[in-house]
């Protein structure tokens, strides 16, 4: 006769999952080093497969633990959603979620979309670090990361949720005194504010036929709201978000058929973490809300 399978195990199993550790699946349980090692002995036991492989360096998943985490974590989820129809609360959720992005999407996007987030969620506590780097996350500084490129490692999974344009502007006065360009090459003619280390706009321009070496932009930053500030300042015309540019009335469209290729955003998230309550709750709004509201702003 086979062994009745123990549900309640399963919590135990995506902790230490996503930890590495009995001790710091215990730590997220609430529960000890040996109630989690039991838990584990017992479901191996129960479906009859390591999951686990004991290591001086923590326990790391076989490949059948991997295979079963979404199917494990998919019942957690539904577990969770149960519970939240039939109390109306977020007490599953207390906690801190840590998120990084990008200049930019921290400083444009972020704020009105996690303002609604803590309308929806009052006791997620969120801690956002505004960085250009991606290895935050594979370091395990961040749970949610929302990067301009698509990251390669197997651990990540990542899923494109916008694309912000972008466009040449002037500030109305830089115009006024040195005359609107008329077709590409006109640029040449121009002050042009460009990135430092960054070469997207050098790239972009490329791809339209306009190769333009470092030297000859005026000026040169990878600090977006320096960027932002100094193109409002009238120096010169630079390549801004659309959606950005249009918080700034004074900034007037350049060459509006001149496209540099869209920048993607990436809202990814360590394969391992994926399946925790409360990063799955703040992964799911981003999702769905930081499009609207990068259409929202688009809007005006």
């Amino acid at each position: 006769m086979k062994t009745r399978f123990d549900w309640q195990l399963i919590p135990s199993f995506l902790a230490v999952l996503q930890q590495g550790s009995l001790l710091g699946a215990a730590r997220q349980l609430g529960s000890s080093q040996p109630t989690l090692g039991r838990h584990i002995s017992e479901l191996e036991q129960q479906l009859g497969v390591a999951l686990f492989e004991r290591t001086g360096r923590g326990l790391l998943p076989t490949a059948m633990a991997l295979q079963l985490a979404e199917h494990a974590e998919r019942m957690a989820e539904g577990a969770f959603q149960l519970n939240m129809a039939a109390t109306g609360s977020d007490t599953l959720l207390p906690g801190v979620v840590r998120i990084t992005a990008s200049q930019p999407v921290a400083f444009q996007l972020l704020p009105p979309v996690l303002s609604r987030l803590r309308e929806r969620y009052p006791s997620i506590r969120i801690e956002l670090v505004a960085s250009n780097t991606v290895d935050n996350l594979l370091q395990r500084e961040a749970d949610i990361a929302l990067r301009m490129v698509q990251p390669a490692q197997a651990s990540l999974v990542a899923r494109k949720v916008a694309e912000i344009g972008i466009g040449a502007y002037a500030h109305r006065d830089y115009l006024a005194r040195c005359g609107t360009p008329q077709q590409l090459p006109d640029l040449l003619a121009h002050a042009l504010l460009g990135e430092d280390q960054g070469t997207t706009i050098q790239r972009g321009l490329q791809l339209l036929g306009l190769d333009l070496p470092a030297e000859h932009f005026v000026l040169r930053t990878d600090d977006y709201l320096v960027y932002w500030a100094t193109v409002c300042s009238g120096m010169g015309i630079g390549f801004l978000s659309d959606h950005m540019a249009r918080k700034a009335p004074d900034l007037l469209p350049v060459l509006p058929n001149l496209r540099i290729p869209a920048y993607p955003i990436w809202l990814t998230v360590h394969r391992e973490i994926r399946g925790n309550r409360r990063v799955r709750v703040v992964y799911d709004h981003l999702a769905e809300d930081l499009p609207l509201e990068l259409a929202r702003q688009l809007a005006g």
